[in-house]
């Protein structure tokens, strides 16, 4: 069991927590194809509480390294990213009669500036250090905006037009240079 306090071990066990995160974020998207959208919201929350879990491991037990760095930024693109993409389309606009050029638009927007917000932060990621700010909105917090986006169309705060405007403020927000403190 060494393993799980080695360092340069792919298996270690702040690199498990972060492959949880990914398992939960495989099971939400389960869930969202058989419109189980509490199980789904569920899951994509346990896959929150395994990212912040592996970053305070990492920390801890000193096993941050590059490999975990890219790693973790691939969970956080599945769960943070595609999770609440895919949960807005399918609890909101499959059957919508929206435009699906335009949703397609909106969608693939907020996918690339996801995409792109990660890639970013993984070229400025220095190994073992944490910042004291990210620079725009982390993904974690784009995923609850568009969950807080969607109880409010649930409760009939938020019409779907502007669900849509509403994700793609949070797309430019992901690469803006907004300063948030990080926890």
């Amino acid at each position: 069991m060494d393993f799980l306090f080695n360092k340069n071990h792919h298996f270690n066990l702040a690199n498990l927590t972060t492959f949880m995160n990914i398992a939960s974020g495989i099971i939400a998207i389960y869930f969202l194809t058989h419109q189980e959208f509490i199980f789904a919201a569920a899951f994509a929350w346990l896959g929150g509480a395994f990212d912040i879990i592996d970053g305070k491991i990492a920390r801890k037990y000193k096993l941050s390294t590059e490999f975990g760095i890219q790693l973790d930024s691939y969970a956080d693109f599945l769960s943070f990213v595609i999770v609440p993409v895919m949960y807005i389309y399918f609890a909101i606009f499959e059957s919508s009669m929206i435009n699906k050029a335009l949703l397609a638009f909106v969608f693939i927007f907020y996918v690339v500036s996801g995409l792109r917000r990660l890639i970013q932060f993984n070229i400025d990621a220095q190994e073992g250090e944490v910042t004291k700010y990210f620079t725009g909105i982390p993904t974690p917090l784009g995923a609850i905006l568009l969950f807080c986006a969607y109880l409010a169309w649930n409760t009939g705060y938020m019409p779907e037009e502007l669900i849509l405007v509403f994700m793609i403020l949070v797309a430019y927000l992901l690469n803006s240079k907004i300063k948030i403190p990080h926890p």
